[in-house]
Protein backbone atom coordinates (compact mmCIF):
# COMPACT_ATOMS: atom_id res chain seq x y z
CA UNK A 1 0.00 0.00 0.00
CA UNK A 2 1.56 3.54 -1.35
CA UNK A 3 2.06 5.48 2.11
CA UNK A 4 1.84 8.73 0.92
CA UNK A 5 0.05 10.16 -2.04
CA UNK A 6 -0.02 13.26 -3.82
CA UNK A 7 -3.33 15.39 -3.45
CA UNK A 8 -4.35 18.11 -5.83
CA UNK A 9 -6.82 20.83 -4.82
CA UNK A 10 -8.53 22.17 -8.04
CA UNK A 11 -10.96 24.53 -8.65
CA UNK A 12 -13.57 22.52 -10.52
CA UNK A 13 -11.40 20.75 -13.18
CA UNK A 14 -10.12 17.29 -11.24
CA UNK A 15 -12.45 15.44 -13.62
CA UNK A 16 -11.06 16.95 -16.53
CA UNK A 17 -7.62 16.74 -15.33
CA UNK A 18 -8.35 13.53 -14.05
CA UNK A 19 -9.00 11.76 -17.82
CA UNK A 20 -6.50 13.80 -19.29
CA UNK A 21 -3.59 12.63 -17.00
CA UNK A 22 -4.83 9.20 -17.22
CA UNK A 23 -4.74 9.18 -21.31
CA UNK A 24 -1.16 10.03 -20.99
CA UNK A 25 0.51 7.57 -18.90
CA UNK A 26 0.78 3.94 -18.80
CA UNK A 27 -0.33 1.40 -16.40
CA UNK A 28 -2.79 4.26 -15.18
CA UNK A 29 -6.75 4.02 -14.05
CA UNK A 30 -9.58 5.92 -12.45
CA UNK A 31 -9.99 3.89 -9.24
CA UNK A 32 -12.72 5.69 -7.56
CA UNK A 33 -14.58 8.77 -7.28
CA UNK A 34 -16.68 10.58 -4.68
CA UNK A 35 -19.47 12.99 -4.99
CA UNK A 36 -20.86 15.80 -3.48
CA UNK A 37 -24.15 15.52 -1.16
CA UNK A 38 -26.92 17.77 -0.56
CA UNK A 39 -25.08 19.18 2.31
CA UNK A 40 -22.31 20.55 0.04
CA UNK A 41 -19.95 22.32 -0.11
CA UNK A 42 -19.93 21.39 -4.09
CA UNK A 43 -23.07 20.85 -5.81
CA UNK A 44 -25.17 17.85 -5.19
CA UNK A 45 -23.65 15.05 -7.08
CA UNK A 46 -20.65 16.76 -8.47
CA UNK A 47 -17.60 15.25 -8.18
CA UNK A 48 -15.59 15.77 -4.92
CA UNK A 49 -12.95 13.54 -5.04
CA UNK A 50 -11.29 11.14 -7.41
CA UNK A 51 -8.66 8.87 -6.57
CA UNK A 52 -6.22 7.67 -9.89
CA UNK A 53 -3.05 6.49 -10.80
CA UNK A 54 -0.22 7.34 -13.27
CA UNK A 55 2.26 4.59 -14.35
CA UNK A 56 1.18 2.45 -10.62
CA UNK A 57 1.36 5.49 -8.61
CA UNK A 58 -1.30 6.44 -6.50
CA UNK A 59 -2.75 10.47 -6.64
CA UNK A 60 -5.82 12.07 -5.52
CA UNK A 61 -7.96 14.94 -7.32
CA UNK A 62 -10.18 17.22 -5.27
CA UNK A 63 -12.65 20.03 -6.72
CA UNK A 64 -12.22 22.21 -3.51
CA UNK A 65 -13.39 25.76 -5.19
CA UNK A 66 -10.75 28.73 -6.33
CA UNK A 67 -9.14 28.79 -2.79
CA UNK A 68 -5.06 27.75 -3.92
CA UNK A 69 -3.01 27.72 -7.24
CA UNK A 70 -0.44 25.17 -8.67
CA UNK A 71 3.02 26.40 -8.96
CA UNK A 72 6.61 24.55 -9.10
CA UNK A 73 7.06 24.76 -5.64
CA UNK A 74 6.08 21.03 -5.86
CA UNK A 75 6.08 19.35 -8.95
CA UNK A 76 6.11 16.15 -10.57
CA UNK A 77 9.45 14.52 -12.20
CA UNK A 78 8.99 12.25 -14.76
CA UNK A 79 11.51 9.97 -15.90
CA UNK A 80 10.63 7.84 -19.34
CA UNK A 81 13.52 6.07 -21.67
CA UNK A 82 11.88 6.53 -24.95
CA UNK A 83 12.91 9.55 -27.00
CA UNK A 84 9.60 9.51 -28.65
CA UNK A 85 7.31 8.55 -25.67
CA UNK A 86 9.33 11.51 -23.74
CA UNK A 87 8.35 14.14 -26.45
CA UNK A 88 4.91 12.96 -27.05
CA UNK A 89 4.26 13.56 -23.38
CA UNK A 90 5.87 16.91 -23.19
CA UNK A 91 4.08 17.96 -26.45
CA UNK A 92 0.75 16.80 -24.54
CA UNK A 93 1.30 18.58 -21.44
CA UNK A 94 2.61 21.79 -23.06
CA UNK A 95 -0.29 22.70 -24.88
CA UNK A 96 -1.87 25.30 -23.33
CA UNK A 97 0.65 25.24 -20.58
CA UNK A 98 3.11 27.79 -19.57
CA UNK A 99 7.00 26.34 -20.45
CA UNK A 100 9.46 26.97 -17.61
CA UNK A 101 12.42 25.34 -19.08
CA UNK A 102 12.26 24.93 -22.63
CA UNK A 103 12.65 21.06 -23.87
CA UNK A 104 16.12 20.59 -24.78
CA UNK A 105 19.24 19.20 -23.97
CA UNK A 106 20.87 19.79 -20.43
CA UNK A 107 24.27 18.67 -18.46
CA UNK A 108 21.97 16.34 -16.67
CA UNK A 109 19.77 14.97 -19.89
CA UNK A 110 19.93 14.48 -23.59
CA UNK A 111 16.11 15.71 -23.42
CA UNK A 112 14.27 17.91 -20.25
CA UNK A 113 11.73 20.46 -20.09
CA UNK A 114 9.73 22.45 -16.98
CA UNK A 115 6.91 23.60 -17.84
CA UNK A 116 3.42 24.00 -15.96
CA UNK A 117 0.83 22.21 -17.60
CA UNK A 118 -3.36 23.76 -18.94
CA UNK A 119 -4.58 22.95 -15.28
CA UNK A 120 -1.14 24.65 -13.20
CA UNK A 121 0.10 21.86 -12.56
CA UNK A 122 3.84 21.90 -12.62
CA UNK A 123 5.73 18.77 -14.46
CA UNK A 124 9.48 18.24 -15.27
CA UNK A 125 9.86 16.12 -18.31
CA UNK A 126 13.18 14.08 -18.59
CA UNK A 127 14.52 11.32 -20.61
CA UNK A 128 16.46 8.89 -18.66
CA UNK A 129 16.25 5.58 -16.97
CA UNK A 130 12.92 5.39 -14.65
CA UNK A 131 15.70 2.86 -12.70
CA UNK A 132 17.67 5.41 -12.07
CA UNK A 133 15.07 7.09 -9.84
CA UNK A 134 13.61 3.88 -8.85
CA UNK A 135 9.71 5.55 -10.05
CA UNK A 136 8.48 7.07 -13.09
CA UNK A 137 6.85 10.21 -11.78
CA UNK A 138 8.64 11.44 -8.56
CA UNK A 139 7.16 14.57 -6.13
CA UNK A 140 10.17 17.35 -6.87
CA UNK A 141 10.08 19.86 -3.92
CA UNK A 142 11.47 23.49 -4.52
CA UNK A 143 12.84 25.45 -1.61
CA UNK A 144 13.02 29.27 -2.11
CA UNK A 145 12.46 32.77 -0.72
CA UNK A 146 12.31 32.47 2.76
CA UNK A 147 12.85 28.84 2.35
CA UNK A 148 15.63 28.73 0.77
CA UNK A 149 18.40 27.08 2.32
CA UNK A 150 16.00 24.57 4.34
CA UNK A 151 15.64 21.71 1.84
CA UNK A 152 18.46 19.35 3.58
CA UNK A 153 16.52 20.25 7.06
CA UNK A 154 13.35 19.23 5.58
CA UNK A 155 14.29 16.12 4.09
CA UNK A 156 16.55 15.01 7.27
CA UNK A 157 13.37 16.01 9.30
CA UNK A 158 11.26 13.79 6.90
CA UNK A 159 13.56 10.51 6.62
CA UNK A 160 13.50 10.65 10.12
CA UNK A 161 9.91 10.29 10.65
CA UNK A 162 9.05 7.26 8.62
CA UNK A 163 9.84 3.74 8.01
CA UNK A 164 11.35 2.91 5.11
CA UNK A 165 13.36 6.24 4.65
CA UNK A 166 16.79 7.34 3.96
CA UNK A 167 18.85 10.07 1.94
CA UNK A 168 19.53 8.16 -1.28
CA UNK A 169 21.97 11.33 -3.15
CA UNK A 170 22.85 14.68 -2.12
CA UNK A 171 24.72 17.43 -4.09
CA UNK A 172 25.45 20.50 -2.28
CA UNK A 173 27.17 23.96 -2.76
CA UNK A 174 27.91 26.73 -0.75
CA UNK A 175 25.44 24.93 2.09
CA UNK A 176 22.35 24.56 -0.09
CA UNK A 177 21.19 21.72 -1.98
CA UNK A 178 21.71 21.67 -5.96
CA UNK A 179 19.80 18.16 -5.74
CA UNK A 180 18.73 15.33 -3.79
CA UNK A 181 16.98 12.62 -4.27
CA UNK A 182 15.23 10.40 -0.93
CA UNK A 183 12.74 7.77 0.15
CA UNK A 184 9.67 8.24 2.33
CA UNK A 185 8.13 5.01 3.02
CA UNK A 186 9.72 3.57 -0.10
CA UNK A 187 8.59 6.20 -2.39
CA UNK A 188 11.19 8.46 -3.92
CA UNK A 189 10.68 12.44 -3.77
CA UNK A 190 13.38 14.72 -4.51
CA UNK A 191 14.52 18.06 -3.28
CA UNK A 192 16.03 21.38 -4.47
CA UNK A 193 17.36 24.44 -3.03
CA UNK A 194 16.68 27.88 -5.59
CA UNK A 195 17.35 31.60 -4.80
CA UNK A 196 16.20 32.74 -8.42
CA UNK A 197 13.64 35.73 -7.82
CA UNK A 198 10.89 33.30 -7.38
CA UNK A 199 7.16 34.94 -7.06
CA UNK A 200 5.34 31.67 -5.40
CA UNK A 201 5.65 29.44 -2.15
CA UNK A 202 4.40 26.15 -0.95
CA UNK A 203 0.86 26.05 -0.71
CA UNK A 204 -2.12 23.55 -0.10
CA UNK A 205 -2.74 23.08 -3.76
CA UNK A 206 -0.32 19.81 -3.50
CA UNK A 207 -0.71 18.33 -0.17
CA UNK A 208 0.28 14.89 0.79
CA UNK A 209 -1.94 12.38 2.33
CA UNK A 210 -0.65 10.06 4.97
CA UNK A 211 -2.34 7.13 5.99
CA UNK A 212 -2.01 6.00 9.37
CA UNK A 213 -3.04 2.46 10.78
CA UNK A 214 -3.54 3.89 15.06
CA UNK A 215 -4.14 7.08 17.01
CA UNK A 216 -0.42 6.42 17.94
CA UNK A 217 0.59 7.03 14.35
CA UNK A 218 -1.18 9.86 13.77
CA UNK A 219 0.46 11.91 16.86
CA UNK A 220 3.60 10.86 15.98
CA UNK A 221 3.26 12.65 12.79
CA UNK A 222 1.43 15.19 13.52
CA UNK A 223 3.75 16.37 16.67
CA UNK A 224 6.61 16.32 14.57
CA UNK A 225 5.39 18.06 11.59
CA UNK A 226 2.60 20.47 12.67
CA UNK A 227 4.30 23.80 13.04
CA UNK A 228 1.54 26.14 12.05
CA UNK A 229 -1.67 26.28 14.30
CA UNK A 230 -4.08 28.38 12.01
CA UNK A 231 -3.33 25.59 9.54
CA UNK A 232 -4.77 22.70 11.68
CA UNK A 233 -8.01 21.68 10.66
CA UNK A 234 -10.04 18.14 9.07
CA UNK A 235 -6.22 16.13 9.35
CA UNK A 236 -4.78 18.69 7.53
CA UNK A 237 -1.26 20.69 8.62
CA UNK A 238 1.23 22.70 7.63
CA UNK A 239 4.87 22.50 8.73
CA UNK A 240 7.96 24.43 9.19
CA UNK A 241 8.80 24.83 5.51
CA UNK A 242 5.24 25.07 4.72
CA UNK A 243 4.36 22.02 3.29
CA UNK A 244 0.98 20.67 3.74
CA UNK A 245 0.32 17.20 4.99
CA UNK A 246 -2.93 15.19 5.88
CA UNK A 247 -2.40 12.99 8.59
CA UNK A 248 -5.64 10.70 8.29
CA UNK A 249 -5.93 7.63 10.33
CA UNK A 250 -7.72 4.51 7.82
CA UNK A 251 -10.87 4.16 10.28
CA UNK A 252 -12.04 7.42 9.45
CA UNK A 253 -12.03 6.67 5.33
CA UNK A 254 -13.99 3.09 6.33
CA UNK A 255 -16.25 4.84 8.81
CA UNK A 256 -17.14 7.56 5.82
CA UNK A 257 -17.72 5.16 3.32
CA UNK A 258 -19.99 2.95 5.71
CA UNK A 259 -23.69 2.31 3.24
CA UNK A 260 -25.34 3.61 6.37
CA UNK A 261 -25.32 7.36 5.21
CA UNK A 262 -27.23 8.57 8.64
CA UNK A 263 -23.85 7.27 10.57
CA UNK A 264 -21.03 8.07 7.48
CA UNK A 265 -22.44 11.62 8.11
CA UNK A 266 -21.98 11.90 11.69
CA UNK A 267 -18.80 10.84 11.50
CA UNK A 268 -18.27 13.62 8.61
CA UNK A 269 -19.43 16.13 10.66
CA UNK A 270 -17.52 15.04 13.40
CA UNK A 271 -14.41 15.36 11.30
CA UNK A 272 -14.90 18.76 10.30
CA UNK A 273 -14.90 19.80 13.70
CA UNK A 274 -11.27 18.64 14.75
CA UNK A 275 -8.16 19.63 13.94
CA UNK A 276 -5.85 16.33 14.76
CA UNK A 277 -8.07 13.62 13.80
CA UNK A 278 -9.68 11.91 17.10
CA UNK A 279 -10.03 8.27 16.18
CA UNK A 280 -12.09 7.39 19.33
CA UNK A 281 -14.29 10.51 18.48
CA UNK A 282 -15.31 9.74 15.31
CA UNK A 283 -15.84 5.82 16.71
CA UNK A 284 -18.53 7.93 19.49
CA UNK A 285 -20.33 10.14 16.54
CA UNK A 286 -20.58 7.01 14.45
CA UNK A 287 -22.10 5.39 17.30
CA UNK A 288 -24.40 8.15 17.82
Amino acid sequence: MQKIVPFLWFDHQAEEAVTFYTSLFKDSSIDSVARYSEAGPGAAGSVMTMNFTLEGQKFTALNGGPVFTFNPGISFFVTLESQAEVTKLWQQLAEDGEVLMPFQGYDWSEKYGWLNDKYGVSWQISLGKPSDVSDAIVPSLLFVGEQFGKAEEALKLYTSLFEGSSITSIICAEETVQHAQFKLAGQTFMAMDSNANHQFAFNEAVSFFVTCDSQEEVNHFWTALSAQPDAEQCGWLKDKFGISWQIIPKTLMELMGDPDREKASRVTKAMMDMKKIDIAGLKQAYEG
